[in-house]
């Protein structure tokens, strides 16, 4: 049997109907797995329940209407959610934001339609084609170690090699044993060099609440206050560089087809950066976040 045929027909259904009833007995008749397999295979694939999926992609419909005019209601019943109270708590657990923050950076662009043969090109699931989360973060300063690199694929193979040197010669513990962060979490920061216009900095560095008394040595950064469209990537394991093929794939896929569709265009003088916690330690299942600045494309 053709998994990714069958998963495909009930995306597509998915798609085609998303303002009407759905259960997930429906949909895996329609895949033509029993419930309990359908249970196991979709969530496998597109890395969310399948209901919770559904519920993501009418929150992702949702936020395209936000431009319409409508009320909040009205699009909230549209997408089977049952009072304005029910949908508000759905779309800020997902967005960040209030349906009525949201607004504010709401392009009206409906979502593409997950193409799983795409995604496959890029090491992503379907999970992946949901619509990020849009937010605002005032200005941060990094402390850590910097890497000239150019943007014609070097980057691809030397930033993770960057990020091994800095593992096997445990920096980043060297680097919390001199300042003091503000969190436990790292950031790989893409820094432009406006006279080098096909170089960038990428600094690999934690945040600190000031630079007083950081080493010489010790690169210092600031990244400027901005609304980011923020992206988690698929979890994948370290063994074999599946977790770096992971990274690479979702940010391919952030600038080749994403922003393309999205309404937004990157923001000027914005940094964008990688953040690794939590998610980030041990061997399986990892994940990081993709923070891009971005601002509203005008007509």
């Amino acid at each position: 049997m053709d998994y990714t045929a069958c998963l495909q027909r009930t995306l597509d259904h998915i798609e085609d109907h998303l303002t009407e009833r759905l259960t997930a007995e429906e949909l895996a008749a329609l895949a033509g797995f029993s419930l309990y397999h359908f249970y196991k295979v979709f969530q496998s694939r597109m890395g969310l329940p399948v209901m919770d999926y559904v519920r993501r992609r009418r929150l992702a419909y949702a936020a395209a209407d936000l431009t319409s005019g409508r009320t909040l209601l009205e699009i909230a019943l549209d997408y089977g959610f049952e009072t304005h109270a029910g949908f508000t708590k759905a779309f800020r657990k997902t967005y960040g934001l209030t349906p009525e923050q949201y607004r504010l950076h709401a392009t009206g662009r409906v979502p593409e339609r997950v193409d799983l043969a795409k995604l496959a090109d890029y090491n992503m699931t379907g999970g992946m084609m949901m619509r990020p989360t849009i937010l605002t973060k005032p200005e941060i300063k990094l402390v850590g170690y910097a890497l000239e690199t150019k943007m014609n694929g070097e980057n691809f193979i030397e930033i993770p090699a960057f990020w091994n040197t800095y593992i096997e010669e445990d920096r980043g513990r060297r680097l919390y044993e001199q300042v003091k962060p503000i969190k436990e979490a790292e950031y790989g920061a893409c820094i432009m060099l406006p006279d080098k216009p096909e170089h960038f900095l990428y600094v690999i560095g934690v945040e600190v609440a000031d630079f007083e008394g950081v080493p010489e040595h010790l690169h210092k950064a600031v990244i400027p206050a901005s609304t980011y469209a923020v992206f988690t990537s698929p979890a994948a394991d370290r063994a074999n560089g599946a977790f770096s093929d992971a990274i690479q794939g979702m940010t391919t896929y952030v600038y080749n087809e994403w922003f393309p569709s999205s309404g937004y265009i990157y923001a000027k003088g914005g940094v964008d950066f990688e953040l690794y916690d939590e998610r980030s330690n041990g061997d399986k299942d990892l994940q990081m976040d993709l923070y891009v600045p971005v601002e509203k494309q005008t007509e």
